[in-house]
This record gives structure tokens, C-alpha cells and sequence, in this order.
């Protein structure tokens, strides 16, 4: 009996050992990304859940083979860097940072943790990158860069005699900085003028709108994360004052904005989780050039054209990829 039990003892331990050497595997080819946005609002949402879709295709799925984390800094810059500070301390495969805040408080953290940057106007007027380039450091990413002519070739057939232009934005944030300086030289080739309000706050938006009343002929909102995160305040001003919206962000479109041309956000992270996977799987991110989305789509809704005193011509509504009733 003892010699039996003993032969029956050594397989068992050879089987264990086989068990043993693939979940060690498992548990050294996990990975860990760290995801974080300067606000939650439609637009930044849908970057951070195409980032997770695309990990998801290429294999990597959270509490398997990859550990996700995510974070909102609700709007403010003095969380977002409390949240790099925590990520960078992490030490994650992956950083992405949703949003130019987000994104500049990594970079002043780290130059080693490999960074991906999404929903970035403009990553050199940041000061994430140098230049368009490969930028042979920790960082890469995705842009939501809006050729801002053709914004403005929207605002004209949806207000042919507009000539005063009226914006909200916070100074604070660098993309909104370069989006009125670009209109700032491009409105007056057009025979139109910027009028800007401050809005350093979401809570501020509203009152910046009103303050535009009587000043403007249309408003256009960028994609000020404020703005956008605080959207419906600046509505109920366009709409109570019959001033149209028109937006970059086709999501602010469902929440009242007459139209928008603008990327697709869903995409626009699936881009940016690409980049990532090509990171988790052996390249540098210095090596990766970064990237912009030419995925543009029209949106227009026809109810808040009404409310706020514009026909849409039906030239536009055929244009358009998706249509709001």
C-alpha cells in the first residue's frame, strides 16, 4: 500500500508543477493601464470607452490579463495633478490622459511612464510633444484637432449674415488658448469678428453666455472641456435668447447645439487604444508619430434650429450623418 500511495504522490506533484507554469505565465503577461480625464462628459467618455474597446479587440480585458484604472478630475487641474502623481506612482505599463490638463499634469510628472494623450487640440501648443513628429520621449497620442475654416464655412450656411461670433472658454486651458487665436487671424478674411467670454469655471459658463446677449450674431464652442461639460447652461441662454449654437463637438449637438462637424469620440479613442496596444506589446512611444482623427461627421438637430430661430436648409440636413428631431 505505501509503495502504491507513493506512486500515486510523484504524478499528482509533476501535475501541479504543469498547472503552476502557465498561471505564472498569466500573471507575468498582465499588464496595467491607468486612464485618466480632466471631466467626465459625453465626449471624454466615449475617448475612454473606445480606449477600453480597443484593448478589449486586441486581447487585454480587465480582471483577465490587464488592470484598468480610471479617474476624473472633475474639472479641476489641482486633481488632475494629484491624479498623475498617484498613476505615475503606480507605475503602469500605460498612461492614457483624457483631455490637456489631464495630459500636461503627467508630463510635468513623468518623463519615463509611457504616456498616450487623447483628445489633445494641440499637443505642441501644450507642450506635450515638440513638434507633429515622432517626439523621441515618453509621449505619443491622438489629436481632436478641427480644421477651423471649415467650422466656420457651418456657421455661414447656418447663419449666412452672421458677422459677430461669440465664444466661452477658459483661458486656463491651452486648446480653447489656441482655438481663439486661430479665429482670432481667420474671422476677419471671412468679413466676421470674435467676441470672447471667459468661463475659468463650469459653473461660469452660463453667466459667460449671457454676457454674449445682445453682442453676437452666433455662438461656436470648441471643445472647452468646461463648456462642454457645463453644455446645457449655455442652451438654455441660446435658446431663451434666440442665439444659435453651433458646436465642434457632436455630442453637444443631442444636448442643443443647432449642428456640429466634428470627429467621432467612440473613434477617436479606439485610435488612442491602438496606440496603446502597440505600446503594451514592445514599442516606444517616442517612436509612434502622433496621430489625428479625419473621421468628421455632421450632426444637426432640427428642434433646437427652431428654438433658436434658424431654418436649416435641406442641403444640410441631407448632409448630415445623423439628423436630431
Amino acid at each position: 500500500m505505501l509503495q502504491f500511495a507513493r506512486k500515486k504522490w510523484l504524478p499528482l506533484a509533476a501535475l501541479t508543477l504543469t498547472m503552476a507554469a502557465p498561471l505564472a505565465s498569466v500573471a507575468a503577461e498582465q499588464k496595467s493601464v491607468a486612464v485618466t480625464a480632466i471631466v467626465e462628459h459625453p465626449a471624454l467618455d466615449a475617448v475612454r470607452d473606445g480606449v477600453r474597446d480597443a484593448l478589449a479587440q486586441a486581447g487585454y480585458e480587465s480582471g483577465k490579463n490587464l488592470k484598468w484604472q480610471y479617474q476624473s478630475a472633475q474639472g479641476n487641474t489641482g486633481t488632475a495633478a494629484q491624479i498623475a502623481r498617484k498613476f505615475i506612482g503606480d507605475q503602469p505599463d500605460v498612461i492614457v490622459a483624457i483631455g490637456t490638463p489631464s495630459a500636461q499634469a503627467v508630463v510635468a510628472g513623468s518623463k519615463r511612464i509611457p504616456l498616450a494623450f487623447s483628445a489633445v487640440t494641440d499637443p505642441v501648443e501644450a507642450q506635450l510633444v515638440k513638434s507633429w513628429e515622432a517626439s523621441g520621449t515618453n509621449v505619443t497620442g491622438v489629436s481632436d484637432l478641427l480644421a477651423l475654416d471649415k467650422q466656420m464655412e457651418l456657421v455661414k450656411q447656418i447663419v449666412p449674415d452672421a458677422t459677430r461670433i461669440g465664444m466661452v472658454y477658459n483661458p486656463g486651458e491651452a486648446n480653447s488658448v489656441v482655438v481663439v487665436k486661430q479665429l482670432k487671424e481667420l474671422l476677419p478674411s471671412l468679413g466676421m469678428t470674435l467676441v470672447e467670454a471667459a468661463a475659468p469655471r463650469s459653473v461660469d459658463v452660463g453667466s459667460a453666455a449671457r454676457s454674449l446677449v445682445g453682442k453676437v450674431d452666433a455662438i461656436y464652442t470648441s471643445t472647452d472641456n468646461n463648456v462642454v461639460s457645463a453644455y446645457e447652461s449655455l442652451v438654455k441662454v441660446g435658446n431663451d435668447a434666440r442665439i444659435p449654437l453651433i458646436a465642434s463637438d457632436t455630442d453637444s449637438v443631442k444636448r442643443g447645439a443647432i449642428a456640429a462637424i466634428g470627429v467621432n469620440y467612440r473613434d477617436l479613442g479606439v485610435q488612442t487604444g491602438r496606440i496603446v496596444v502597440r505600446i503594451l506589446e514592445g514599442e516606444k512611444p517616442g517612436d509612434i508619430t502622433p496621430e489625428t482623427s479625419q473621421n468628421l461627421q455632421l450632426f444637426v438637430n432640427q428642434a433646437a434650429a427652431q428654438k433658436q430661430g434658424v431654418t436649416l436648409s435641406q442641403a444640410l440636413l441631407d448632409a448630415a450623418a445623423e439628423v436630431i428631431q
